[in-house]
């Protein structure tokens, strides 16, 4: 198909080819007028999933807390499936249910008759509601309907039990964002509803890890105790999405763990916040910062040898706790294990994808193992990333025969039309929407973000801290030996 001119409202669908091209020699190229993501009406093979599922993934790092979906069976329905897939956990999850009449008058009685079934039913200590796109569409007044939906359950249990649930809203309208902008919408929405003043200042930090998994967030605890440091995670899934099976179980059955109402309001009294991922809390952060005087540390997330000694070095300065020699061997056998592997690693071509904040993370991580990034490529647009990126390769810039390419937003389509017109590609890094790309190119893929459905095991393997680059390092020079070395050479190694 040949255009001579892009069309005001962009290419539709059925004028798009999305027959999978193999990357073979009798490789045709597609016509370079489609493959820039902002000259299509469509997204093909998206980077980032919608913005409400990253509001539901922080509400169910509060304990006792159940996300409630102001919108479509399905926008609940695919959450669930999502997490199901990722963290082999169930994922209580409730919804309006909204139907065609929702659609006509509104969602106001939905809301009223699904927050009184939840409490009456579950009892639980915060209910995050989250709105969709049909309810942002329809302009419901969500305030209006919370206060009706309260004043409902005063009348029915009394206002000292109803006052025992407390109800936050996040506005997460899916048409726009991602599950980054979600996710750091509910960071905002939770302190901006719980957070208060004490009487004094209280010897701890927050810590808004952003959307890591449970193992990355149990790795952030083990720093902390290293460096004796009293913290308030802040969305802490490391239980709540990787629970242990011990029955018997009470009914409404909760995971143990989570972030309890009482460290949330307490988070205005701390030392300071870290936000580890600028795009994904930063906002909770700031608002703490301009509201309370708690001093915001936004970023890096601590992937790789630079950032995590940038994380442990503010933690130290803030709190006035030295970094223990624990640490200090962490961090001397993740430099021993860089020397072990770097003559596998060195000037290994590499594509990375994923959220902004992890993949800047990421791409500093392999130019510390001199590693050559050809495309780095971000789901959801950002400032910091762009940023960070530019520092990165500015100070790295010795690796790089030529500039190597940044998609601040777009989509996997464009990414993976990029790549084919590269001489030689090593390595890929990202999620399990690259596993086509991966295996059309014949490249090697090391997952890393979200989402990861398509593995076991690896939603508690942390790649934050010393440890977690060091597993990290293994798997990306494990998975070169495999595509790369002669087998006759690994029995030597």
């Amino acid at each position: 198909m040949r255009l001579k001119e892009i069309p005001i409202d962009g290419i539709p669908y059925d004028r798009l080819k999305i027959t999978k091209i193999p990357a073979a020699p009798e490789y045709v190229p597609r016509d370079p007028e489609l493959v820039p993501a902002a000259n299509r009406v469509v997204v093909v093979n998206p980077n980032r999933i919608c913005m409400p599922i990253g509001a539901m993934w922080a509400v169910l790092g509060v304990h006792r807390a159940i996300p409630f979906v102001q919108g479509a069976q399905g926008c609940t329905t695919y959450a669930r499936y999502t997490f199901c897939r990722i963290f082999k956990e169930p994922a209580t999850i409730a919804t309006a249910s909204f139907h065609e009449d929702a659609a006509v008058f509104g969602g106001r009685k939905n809301l009223a008759e699904g927050i009184r079934n939840l409490v009456v039913r579950y009892w639980p200590e915060v209910i995050g509601v989250v709105t969709t796109c049909s309810s942002e569409i329809m302009g419901d007044d969500m305030v209006g309907f919370l206060k009706e939906a309260r004043a409902g359950l005063i009348k029915e249990i009394g206002e000292a039990k109803t006052d025992e649930t407390t109800i936050v809203l996040i506005n997460t309208p899916s048409f726009a964002g991602s599950h980054v902008d979600g996710y750091d919408r509910a960071a905002r929405a939770f302190v901006e509803a719980l957070a208060t003043t004490g009487d004094a200042p209280a010897d701890r930090v927050n810590i808004i890890p952003g959307m890591l998994y449970p193992g990355d967030i149990r790795e952030i605890k083990h720093l902390l105790r290293e460096m004796g440091v009293e913290a308030t995670v802040l969305f802490d899934i490391s239980e709540t999405l990787d629970a242990p099976l011990e029955p018997p179980q009470e009914i409404p059955y909760y995971p143990p763990g989570g972030t309890h109402v009482t460290e949330i309001k307490q988070m205005a009294n701390a030392r300071a916040t870290f936000a580890l991922q600028p795009d994904a809390g930063g906002s909770g952060a700031h608002y703490l910062e301009r509201k309370f005087g708690v001093p915001a540390v936004v970023g890096p997330v601590p992937i790789g040898i630079a950032n995590t000694d940038t994380f442990l070095q503010n933690l130290s300065r803030i709190t006035g706790r030295k970094i223990p020699a624990s640490l200090r061997t962490e961090r001397g056998r993740l430099v021993d294990a860089m020397a072990d592997t770097f003559h596998h690693t060195m000037m290994k071509r590499v594509a990375i994808f994923g959220d902004p904040d992890a993949i800047a993370g990421v791409t500093r991580f392999v130019c510390e193992l001199g590693m050559t990034p050809v495309a780095v490529a971000a789901g959801t647009p950002s400032k910091n990333f762009a940023r960070e990126i530019d520092s990165i390769f500015a100070e790295y810039q010795d690796l790089f025969l030529a500039t190597p390419k940044v998609f601040n937003g777009g989509d996997l389509f464009e990414f993976e039309e990029y790549l084919k017109t590269l001489p030689r590609l090593d390595l890929i890094i990202g999620h399990s929407k690259g596993v086509d790309i991966a295996r059309e190119l014949e490249v090697p893929l090391v997952r890393v973000g979200f989402p990861i459905y398509d593995r076991f095991g690896y939603q508690k393997r942390p790649v934050v801290g010393y440890r977690g680059a060091e597993l990290l390092l293994y798997e990306i020079a494990n998975e070169i030996l495999d595509y790369r070395y002669p087998d006759d050479r690994t029995q030597q190694l």
